[in-house]
């Protein structure tokens, strides 16, 4: 690669190499390092373009996240502290700043200062569960988890001295037919999912006449196999509009985001989800033509304002349900938006919206991953003091008492895929994991929460030194914790910062993993180019781990799948991590996983039930060892 052209790339944080999961260097193609730079306002199309970029003198840099206690050189002016009064600056900021978010004047220009924690607490060693929500049903449900299964699920657990629930994405898809089911592609992560509402739940109901509660429990969808998602905002949906109040919303009350939420809610009813095919004078915000439609369309703004409400109250019962928690409930946030629905829509100021994010190629993945996830711009993000960040971390910790960060490794880097390329020609574009992960710790100490990262994969070891130089805790998966030879890590060296479970979502479950089925599967799909290589694989580790589980006493040669599944809950019990999560689809006999990377409509990702409801879970003989097991801890 051209020097000049590299200097370009290394100067607005674009990687022209990265490291694989082999460890060895891979050099990025000039073609992508141009088209990334593109993304980011860069024209490096010629060596004249280059050299008139690097020409340019660099933006003054505003420190907006510090730590507290540092000496930061901002020049002269002073801090107009978030709890009032003001501090004189001589040169760097003082070191006795009190956490929160001030506004540094330097110069007569005001910008955002946030003043972040150098670790959070150590988090309370106790165990929990992770529960997909679609998943739960109990005899009052319509077709897919609700707000109340997920209370019901909460106070159970507790009752059996759980210190944490870890539930999926409750973030809000876009409610147009068909609606999206992947609850980690959202249409925002700042609001809810009016999909898990419990229409019974409601005051609304329960205050309704009893014509209209019967006609509203008329409208209950039948029982599917699947999770209709579709079916069943068809039904909630109608249920909601005769119980919704009569009078419309005052608009001028609504908070500025939820109103530019609901807006968008209403004009996607109008013109369809996709904001980027709306007529042109409607894909601003901001427009005037936005803000007519807003008043000719302020009943139906109203009602999705109403919607978010009513979300907000169930949650905070399920809130209220862990009160007694080492931890709580602890809420997944995805790595990014649909780049079609509302933040995609609100946040074209600071989202790169025409590049997508996924990862390289790798042994899981030969071709490279595409989440269809358009990320954040860097510069735009730091520009505007890492509020559209704070705002959607603040959303999220409302709800809750802990985060799950999908992809953490994000806050450091993300591969971003140029339009019209392929998953595997992208490059890395890096940001300020200083202030990134300032942001996150600020948020969660305010709320009192934990954090978790998830880590897996190819991720560089910045990132999981750094996470526990601050607090947070890392994720230990029982198929991939390995030593330096390959082989499974006996459960007394997996790392005590973290949060240990037996799979995750997008991974087989526990009797899935022992049987193969999740080989099967894959091979029976055609996503697979070695099949039978890939079972000799897959028997190897589960081999492997089997014999762990011996070689520590928690199993007998040749015992069956439940007991050996008994085994690796065992397993987790007995590390040093200060989280262990079971899944109630591991204990269960459940052999699909969630969600099968690489397919869509091939594989019904997001919509399997459980086999029993919330209540049949926790009397499952099989859930009341693991519980006996794990409540030891």
């Amino acid at each position: 690669m051209d020097e000049r052209l590299a200097a370009l790339a290394s100067a607005r944080g674009v990687a022209v190499a990265y490291e694989n999961g082999d460890r060895e260097q891979v050099r990025v193609a000039d073609d992508v390092v141009i088209a990334v730079l593109a993304e980011l306002g860069v024209d490096a199309a010629t060596p004249e373009a280059v050299e008139a970029a690097l020409a340019e003198p660099p933006a003054t840099a505003v420190p907006t996240v510090v730590r507290q206690g540092a000496r930061v050189a901002v020049g002269e002016g002073e801090v107009l502290l978030e709890g009032g009064g003001t501090v004189a600056v001589a040169g760097e900021l003082p070191a006795d700043l009190p956490l929160g978010w001030h506004v540094l004047r330097v110069g007569g220009r005001e910008t955002p200062l946030a003043v972040a924690p150098a670790a959070l607490p150590p988090a309370p060693r106790t165990y929990g569960w992770m529960a997909q929500l679609y998943s739960l049903h109990s005899p009052g449900s319509w077709g897919i988890g609700d707000y109340a299964d997920l209370r019901e699920f909460v106070s159970l657990a507790a009752a059996d001295d759980a210190g944490a629930v870890l539930v999926s994405p409750v973030a809000a898809p876009s409610l147009v037919h068909p609606v999206q089911r992947s609850p980690y592609s959202p249409s925002s992560r700042r609001f809810l999912n009016p999909l898990h509402l419990s229409i019974t739940a409601t005051a609304a109901f329960r205050d309704a006449p009893e014509d209209v509660r019967a006609a509203v429990l008329e409208l209950r969808p039948d029982a599917t196999e699947l999770v209709d998602h579709d079916a069943v905002w068809r039904a909630k949906s109608a249920a909601l509009e005769l119980l919704r109040p009569v009078e419309g919303a005052d608009q001028d009350a609504v908070e500025p985001g939820l109103l530019r939420f609901a807006t968008y809610c209403a004009l996607a009813e109008a013109h369809g989800a996709d904001w980027r095919l709306w007529p042109e004078a409607l894909r601003s915000p901001d427009s005037a033509e936005v803000a007519a439609e807003r008043a000719r369309l302020a009943d139906r703004v109203g009602f999705h304002a109403w919607l978010q409400r009513l979300c907000a109250e169930q949650l905070a019962e399920v809130h209220a349900a862990a009160a007694g928690m080492a931890v709580g409930v602890v809420h997944d946030l995805p790595v990014g938006v649909s780049p079609s629905g509302a933040d995609g829509w609100a946040l074209q100021g600071v989202l790169a919206s025409d590049v997508t994010v996924g990862a390289p190629p790798d042994a899981f993945s030969p071709l490279g991953q595409d989440w269809a996830l358009p990320p954040f711009r860097p510069d735009r993000l730091a520009a505007a003091g890492y509020l559209p960040f704070r705002d959607m971390i603040r959303s999220v910790l409302a709800h809750g008492d802990g985060i799950r960060v999908d992809h953490v490794a994000g806050l450091w880097r993300l591969w971003w895929i140029p339009p019209g390329r392929g998953a595997a020609e992208g490059t890395y574009v890096h940001y300020d994991a200083e202030a990134m992960l300032g942001v996150l710790l600020l948020e969660a100490h305010r709320a009192g929460a934990v954090v978790i990262g998830e880590d897996l994969g190819t991720v560089p070891e910045v990132v999981t030194d750094t996470l526990r130089e601050r607090g947070v805790l890392s994720c230990s998966v029982a198929y991939f914790e390995r030593d330096d030879d390959g082989d499974p890590r006996p459960p007394a060296q997996w790392p005590a910062q973290a949060a240990a479970s037996i799979s995750t979502h997008d991974l087989p479950t526990a009797l899935g993993f022992l049987t193969g089925s999740h080989v099967r599967v894959r091979a029976e799909l055609g996503l697979l180019s070695d099949p039978e290589g890939e079972a000799v694989r897959a028997r190897r580790e589960r081999d492997e781990v089997v014999g762990l589980l011996e070689s520590e006493g928690l199993v007998a040669p040749g015992a069956p799948a439940e007991d050996v599944v008994d085994a690796l809950h065992a397993l987790l019990a007995r590390t040093p991590c200060a989280l262990a999560f079971a899944a109630p689809t591991d204990l269960v006999g459940e052999q699909r996983q969630p969600n099968l990377p690489g397919t869509i409509d091939q594989y019904p990702n997001w919509r399997i039930p459980l086999p029993v409801a919330v209540r049949e879970v926790f009397t499952h003989p099989a859930v009341r060892r693991a519980v006996e097991v794990l409540r030891k801890r």
